[in-house]
């Protein structure tokens, strides 16, 4: 049974059918006219992602991630809807293509700025929110439901140090309702909820509690949390020469699978295929064996293959029917092989 699905179509009509999102990696219109339905300019990229924001929004967990390759003047065009649905920037990464990027490409008689060989992949996280009472359509950051809920018990918030076993880390820590207020990791969260559940006013039980009938568990309040799986020696610079060789697709269905899109006289199958090295990064930093992984815009499908190679599920969709079949026979063929270029 394979680990991957590809569905020939736009995403936004199968979103629903699609097992929950650990990490999203999202590679669809840059607002440079690069294929039929992307703008020509960046300007209206928010209004293009906006149906897929909403959609992922209403799909996502609080500890779904995502994953945005675009150029840097596209993403800054996103981000702002990227923030209005709930989604909670962390950081940039800058691919760096390097100077083959411009080799033969750039006339230095002519051209007025300096070659531009990056894109970006920026990263976000679900901003916390939880609903101030089970079932309400109410919702607060988790840093103001962790206080109001302590509050709530009756307890005096200095006994929250008690709690943890701590002489006033836990006050200022996780009741801090400023930009140094820290999520409480499993073992510290535990012993907040007993505490308030064993001391607190015992007509308002439970306390810290998702669901009105008990107090979250360490795997519920795990799972509010999004991972990230670091690696050292890796940075947010990440200088991998754009593809050329054997990793380069093209795929023995190039000359019979009707495209609407052809990017070059059958030089490449796709003008913009990421190296998989480069996913492999992404997707074992944020997630972990069996989890789910969506590319809603699949050309190639270079995530979707990355993730079943590494364990996980992958769910993809593709609207162009030649890139539909060269996905589905590359998924098909190069699931499980390993390639020159990758590490």
């Amino acid at each position: 049974m394979n680990d991957w699905t590809i569905h020939h179509g736009d995403a936004l009509d199968v979103y629903h059918t699609w097992d929950t999102p650990s990490t999203i990696v999202s590679d669809g219109a840059y607002g440079v006219g690069g294929f039929p339905g992307d703008p020509r300019t960046p300007d209206q990229l928010g209004e293009w992602y906006r149906p897929h924001i909403e959609a992922w929004s209403k799909h996502a967990t609080l500890a779904t991630t995502l994953w945005f390759w675009n150029t840097e003047v596209g993403w800054a065009n996103v981000h702002p809807e990227l923030v209005r649905n709930g989604w909670q920037y962390e950081f940039t990464n800058t691919w760096n293509k390097g100077i083959g990027q411009v080799a033969g490409n750039v006339n230095s008689k002519t051209i007025r700025r300096f070659p531009v060989v990056t894109e970006v992949c920026v990263f976000y996280t679900r901003t916390p929110r939880v609903a101030v009472a089970p079932g309400s359509d109410h919702v607060v950051h988790m840093k103001q439901w962790l206080r109001d809920e302590w509050r709530r018990s009756g307890l005096p918030y200095r006994e929250a140090n008690a709690a943890c076993g701590v002489k006033d880390a836990a006050t200022r820590k996780y009741f801090d309702q400023g930009w140094l207020w820290y999520w409480p990791p499993v073992d510290v969260m535990t012993k907040l909820v007993h505490y308030a559940n064993e001391h607190g006013n015992p007509e308002g039980r439970p306390y810290y509690s998702f669901d009105g009938k008990s107090p979250v568990t360490p795997d519920e309040w795990a799972a509010t949390r999004s991972k990230f799986n670091y690696a050292h020696g890796i940075t947010n610079v990440w200088d991998y020469p754009s593809l050329r060789g054997s990793e380069r697709y093209r795929g023995s269905l190039k000359r019979s699978a009707p495209r609407t899109y052809k990017p070059t006289a059958m030089s490449a199958s796709h003008l913009n295929q990421k190296p998989l090295a480069l996913m492999d990064r992404i997707i074992t930093a944020s997630t972990d064996m069996t989890e789910v992984v969506w590319e809603p815009f699949g050309g190639l499908c270079t995530a979707t293959l990355s993730a079943v190679n590494l364990g996980r599920r992958g769910f993809a969709a593709e609207l162009d029917e030649g890139f539909h079949q060269l996905a589905t026979e590359r998924l098909q063929t190069q699931q499980g092989s390993l390639f020159e270029a990758r590490p």
